[in-house]
Formats: C-alpha cells, sequence, structure tokens
C-alpha cells in the first residue's frame, strides 16, 4: 500500500472521529456527553497529526499529539470536577440549566418541549416489572398462525 493511501485512510478515520463528536456536542445537552463528544474531536485531530507526521517521516507531530494527550488528561480531571460541583449544586446535568450564569440582561434559554412519542403498536412484546411474571397465553405459545 502506498503512502498516499494510507495517509487518506487515516485522514479520513480522523474526519469521521472528529465529525461524529461535533455531531455529539451539537446535538446534546448533556454535560458528560458534550465532554465526550468533545475528547473524540479532540482525538480524530490528534489522529490525523500521526499520520502527517508518519507521511513526512517527522516526529513533530506525534510529539505534538503526546502534548495533546497529556492536556486532555488535566482537562478531563478539572472537567470532572467541574460537572460534580454542577451536579450537587442543581441535581440536573443539563446545559440549559446553566443559562442563569450567562451574562446580566441575556435572557435564559428556553427548549422546546419534546412532541409525545407515538404509542406503540400492541403486537410488541413488552418486559414485565421486575417481580413480576408475566402471564402466558397458551393459546398464542401452543398454537401458531403463521410460522
Amino acid at each position: 500500500m502506498n503512502e498516499i493511501a494510507l495517509l487518506q485512510h487515516y485522514q479520513l478515520v480522523g474526519a469521521m472521529l472528529f465529525g461524529i463528536g461535533l455531531i455529539g456536542f451539537v446535538a446534546r445537552r448533556n454535560m458528560i456527553v458534550m465532554f465526550l463528544s468533545a475528547e473524540m474531536m479532540l482525538q480524530g485531530v490528534s489522529l490525523s497529526l500521526v499520520a502527517w507526521s508518519r507521511y513526512h517521516n517527522d516526529f513533530g507531530g506525534q510529539v505534538l499529539v503526546l502534548f495533546i494527550i497529556a492536556v486532555a488528561a488535566c482537562e478531563a480531571a478539572v472537567a470532572l470536577a467541574l460537572i460534580l460541583i454542577l451536579w450537587r449544586r442543581s441535581g440536573s446535568l443539563d446545559i440549559a440549566v446553566w443559562s442563569e450564569l450567562g451574562e446580566a440582561g441575556v435572557e435564559p434559554y428556553a427548549a422546546e418541549e419534546p412532541p409525545e412519542e407515538p404509542a406503540a403498536p400492541h403486537d410488541w412484546p413488552t418486559l414485565p416489572p421486575a417481580g413480576i411474571l408475566p402471564e402466558i397465553d397458551r393459546d398464542r405459545t401452543d398454537y401458531r398462525d403463521h410460522v
């Protein structure tokens, strides 16, 4: 396999990691999921740096990735401490709850209510609550009208 194809494959995987992380960061409001998505974007960039470093036969990109990993570990410790403090303060990790921490004079974020999910069809099996045995319909289990 030639070097250009290898570089393109690594770049593709790095771009996919970055894209998945970006979608997760924008689409979710849970702070832990947002933090993990930001870390995924960081790993996509790191993979890209390592690929370029290998392509140019230079260790500069790989050394930079080592520094990125060290900074990400420190960031993870600080972010975890902040998340725990925010959880203790409000009991929620939803970003919309923290809109009151914004600038003075800015209206807080008002989220739209999600639409109600349609009722599930009656044919789908459901799990019983824990500890309660389900009733078994012997006609349905012993005789099948379709196989």
